[in-house]
């Protein structure tokens, strides 16, 4: 019997693949964006693969990655953290770098944990990129404070860091150059040299429609960058990769369940795996696959709804298909690996969870 549930389609060669690309041409120590795709197959995958650093951003990350991995290194990369959790953190898994952007979040870190081997990164502020999300709005310090606070980390006698994100899915190489150049500000204002340098994730999915630069443009420009800064020449550079790291790596079957005119309702939508395409307006390749019969050559434009009750659960572009689409077809969603299943929800008790592995996926690039 098919089954009547959406199924994450996993390729565990493209993950891998992807994973050796970045550990090889990237000029640093690569960390893996936890939250983008937690999925145990995913993590397992990519530690075989050979990365061994991870981000992670809240104690059940941490576990996941520590109990699974115990020689996998974790880093509490998220600036804002609970005294109990840094503790847990800090004691029971072994997590020795932590990141701030407030003086109130340093003297937490020192006061739970005692200063005793740890390193602080200081999340600097850069401007506003071409990517899906700013995340510089939520965290990061301005750089004159950036500097204030690098100066008191060295000043309780810890190795240090600086570290900034562009934002996800980043459209120019440009924005890092810019936030090197901000990094050399703050050095220079703190006066002292820091051990580690964390250029953070952003780096983009070739998702249809999209012009980014490859991959290799933004290693090189992060490459010049660094080298301008004149660091010293045992500091640690990282990156924390997470969509160009798993998008290609996964695609989505979804069911037809009805077809009103030039209308279809799906059992996924954007409480389920689709919650980034109604935030960021992306656009991802879609095919459809019927099982018992040739389907026409004619596409048309359709609206898709998801499964829940809300009316709100519709994409907010249409799909191209062939225009006898009907109840029963399947539609496969390539490029699905990031921010999908890691945002799921429960509502109206539609949940996809379901995994196996392929081959190959669907996908542009």
């Amino acid at each position: 019997m098919q089954p009547s549930y959406p199924v994450y389609c996993l390729s565990p060669a493209t993950l891998a693949r992807t994973a050796k690309r970045f550990l090889t041409t990237f000029p640093g120590r690569v960390l893996y964006a936890v939250k983008c795709n937690p999925h145990p197959r995913v993590l397992s995958t990519l530690y075989e693969a050979g990365i061994r650093h991870f981000d992670t951003a809240s104690l059940p990350e941490i576990a996941q990655v520590r109990e699974a991995h115990r020689d996998a290194e974790t880093y509490f990369m998220h600036p804002v953290k609970a005294r109990a959790v840094v503790r847990t953190a800090y004691e029971v898994y072994g997590v020795r770098q932590f990141v701030i952007d407030h003086p109130t979040e340093l003297d937490k870190v020192l006061e739970v944990t005692g200063g005793e081997g740890i390193v602080v990164h200081v999340r600097v502020k850069t401007p506003e990129a071409k990517a899906f999300y700013d995340l510089a709005s939520k965290f990061g310090a301005p750089p004159k404070q950036a500097g204030e606070l690098l100066k008191a980390v060295r000043s309780a006698g810890l190795r240090c860091g600086l570290a900034f994100h562009v934002g996800s899915q980043c459209m120019t190489t440009d924005a890092y150059r810019q936030a090197l150049t901000i990094v050399g500000d703050v050095v220079k204002q703190a006066g002292s040299d820091i051990d580690f340098l964390d250029v953070g994730g952003g780096f983009p999915a070739h998702y249809p429609g999209d012009q980014s630069p490859p991959l290799e443009d933004y290693f090189s420009v992060l490459s010049d960058g660094v080298k301008d800064l004149g660091l010293r020449n045992d500091c640690v550079l990282m990156c924390e990769p997470g969509r160009a790291m798993v998008a290609d790596a996964c695609s989505l079957l979804v069911q037809v369940l009805l077809r009103k005119e030039s209308e279809i309702y799906i059992n996924d939508g954007i409480y389920g795996s689709l919650a980034e395409i109604a935030i960021t307006k992306m656009r991802l390749p879609v095919r459809l696959i019927r099982l018992d019969g040739e389907s026409s050559d004619t596409n048309q434009a359709f609206t898709v709804y998801g499964p829940t009750c809300d009316s709100f659960d519709v994409l907010p572009h249409q799909f191209e298909l062939p225009d006898d689409i009907r109840e029963g077809d399947w539609l496969e969603i390539g490029q699905i690996g990031a921010y999908s299943n890691a945002a799921a929800t429960r509502f109206n008790g539609f949940y996809p969870e379901t995994f196996v592995d392929v081959e190959q996926t669907f996908s542009i690039s």
